[in-house]
């Protein structure tokens, strides 16, 4: 069994135990997910103890980068099974925020995306009091995965840009198993905004794709 976990869900708590870890001489890893972990993202976290001395798992299932119709308020769940399978690895903190976006009126967003003729994305349904601040690189989202998904790469983008604000990481790791996003992110973090962090990345396990496709067949 290994050790505890603490389970951060407010932004300034994380920041400071951000900032306490630092003050000590210690680096600070992120591994970004949406939760609901496999072996590919036990493999990003192992990637992470190597890199730092801390590991920082979020767990957020970001509503800006589904657009209406497609399985924000389903999206599978398993946060005491993530625990479990992180506090085996050694996980210092995993950051799991109630939400991480607030309509003009102060309030949160809700689970489901119902959506109008007018809605883009699951965080514009409030119309005036919709999301409306977004970090974009333009040309990298638009072909390929952008062209069916036009709201995705912006998202992905946003959300990551925050998580890099509140956790102020050394080190962050992201999979290639989507190689377009994680291009994009590269793109962000290098050329972009120039974040002071070491961007790596590490191939999914083929193993888990396969499986799902034995699964769904």
């Amino acid at each position: 069994m290994g050790k505890d976990i603490e389970v951060i869900r407010d932004k300034n708590a994380m920041r400071r135990w951000s900032r306490e870890r630092r003050k000590e001489g210690e680096t600070i890893c992120l591994v970004p997910t949406m939760g609901y972990l496999h072996r590919g993202h036990l493999a990003l976290v192992e990637e992470g103890k190597k890199r730092a001395q801390r590991v920082v798992v979020s767990i957020y299932v970001n509503p800006s980068q589904f657009a209406v119709g497609e399985d924000f308020g389903s999206y599978p769940s398993n946060f005491e099974g993530d625990l479990l399978k992180l506090r085996a690895l050694g996980v210092d903190a995993v950051f799991n925020p109630h939400d991480l976006y607030v309509r003009g009126d102060g309030k949160t967003f809700g689970e489901e995306c119902s959506g109008t003729r007018r809605t883009v994305s699951c965080l514009e349904e409030g119309g005036e009091n919709g999301h409306e601040t977004w970090i974009r690189v333009e040309r990298l989202e638009k072909p390929l995965c952008g062209v069916s998904r036009p709201v995705f790469f912006r998202g992905v983008a946003t959300v990551v840009a925050k998580l890099f604000n509140i956790v102020e990481p050394d080190v962050a790791i992201f999979g290639k198993k989507d190689y377009q996003q994680w291009r994009l992110i590269c793109r962000m973090v290098t050329k972009t905004w120039h974040y002071p962090l070491v961007n790596l990345c590490r191939k999914l396990e083929m193993m888990y794709a396969m499986e799902k496709f034995l699964l769904k067949n």
